[in-house]
């Protein structure tokens, strides 16, 4: 961490001993120690605001800057203005780590994001070490699997939404010949995994499993063995786009059991990708179906409509909530730092858009999905 520049002075005494300590401490405790009572409370919002998954960055930014304006506006924190800054990391996990490094030298409280699995997997050792709590909209399970007490989900894991997606095919449709097809990162691995061993404890054996890679364009071989399976279904687990080219190829190649997947199949970059025909009755596992499920979503829809001219899904209303959780116990705890925030976050119990979010030890504050399907180009609830 890069101390703030010294006059070229002699130190002496008490003030050499304190210099040598703060030079000793460990990475993350003199901010901690030093953070000032008073002036703008700084959060970083980290998202990939460029590159294929850029659209997540947006609706994270986005989602998470109304939450702070809308604070702001009421006078902030204890009369403290909220600063948010916004880093791209481009959807790298290298380019992740250095922003986490960078947002602990610049003296950050807290971070939002990020919204890929991947790099929120890769940064999360260097916010542990500096202290940092981090509210993520990843969703793999790997996330809980390194067992940070700096880390948060902003929604379910991957086992919560495909075990409710695999109950509904299994159990209320029927459904037995299920195909899959995941990439291979690490959204697409937890998706994978959790959905496979939720469809075996239900007693079916996917009848093919395909893993794709995560920049892949061509999936004609993986979809030609599908076709040959004749499936009911096909599991699908990866990013918006490249989920969405999945489903366009397999239209074309004559596939057509319906899609099932978990929240960027809710999207309607899913939607724009594979094409509003070929989407149509994707079913859909997501905390969050739309904007008209309660009174706080509309209402949230309508201030986020009012604020960036377009419709708010998913994403923005995660961040909204992760956002909105991190300033109640920034509130509740008088601006504290490092654990104490962490354990402030834990400690906060908060009726959000995506319902009631009350954390465990490992992070997750809910853990409840419910079934859509994509019908005229919308995701709708699945009567």
């Amino acid at each position: 961490m890069t101390l703030p520049t010294r006059p070229r002075t002699v130190l002496t005494g008490a003030v050499a001993l304190a210099a040598a300590l703060a030079a000793c401490s460990a990475p993350g405790e003199s901010d901690n120690e030093t953070q000032s009572d008073s002036g703008p409370i700084k959060i970083a919002v980290v998202n990939a605001r460029s590159g294929q998954l850029s659209s997540l960055g947006e609706w994270e930014y986005k989602g998470a800057k109304l939450a702070i304006d809308e604070w702001n506006k009421k006078g902030g924190i204890n009369g403290r203005e909220i600063q948010m800054k916004s880093f791209d990391d481009q959807g790298d996990p290298t380019i992740g780590t250095n922003l986490a490094r960078k947002i602990d030298s610049e003296n950050y409280i807290a971070m939002i994001g990020t919204a890929e699995s991947a790099v929120t997997i890769a940064m999360a050792p260097v916010l542990k070490q500096a202290e940092i709590p981090n509210i993520t909209s990843g969703q793999a399970d790997g996330l809980i699997d390194l067992k940070s007490p700096y880390l948060f989900l902003n929604g379910p894991t991957s086992t919560t939404y495909d075990s409710t997606l695999a109950k509904h095919l299994i159990q209320d449709k029927g459904y037995r010949q299920i195909a899959m097809i995941t990439n291979n990162g690490s959204f697409g691995k937890g998706e994978h995994d959790a959905f496979l061993q939720a469809a075996k404890d239900l007693g079916v054996t996917p009848v093919t499993d395909q893993v794709v890679t995560t920049d892949q364009k061509d999936f004609s071989a993986a979809l030609t063995t599908i076709r040959s399976k004749k499936p009911q279904a096909v599991f699908i687990g990866s990013e918006e786009v490249e989920a969405g080219l999945i489903v366009k190829q397999a239209r074309d190649l004559g596939i057509t059991a319906p899609f099932a997947g978990a929240a960027p199949q809710g999207t309607p970059v899913f939607i724009d990708t594979a094409g509003k025909k070929a989407a149509e009755g994707t079913i859909v596992s997501s905390p969050y179906l739309s904007n008209d499920i309660s009174p706080a979503a509309e209402k949230f829809a309508e201030a986020y409509k009012a604020a960036y001219g377009e419709e708010a899904e998913l994403h923005g209303a995660k961040a909204y909530d992760g956002t909105s959780i991190l300033l109640t116990a920034l509130k509740n705890s008088n601006v504290a730092t490092g654990r104490k925030l962490a354990d402030a976050i834990r400690a906060t119990a908060y009726d959000g858009l995506l319902g009631t979010f009350k954390y465990g030890p490992d992070g997750v504050g809910i853990t409840e999905t419910t079934i859509g399907v994509i019908r005229d180009g919308k995701l709708v609830e699945q009567k």
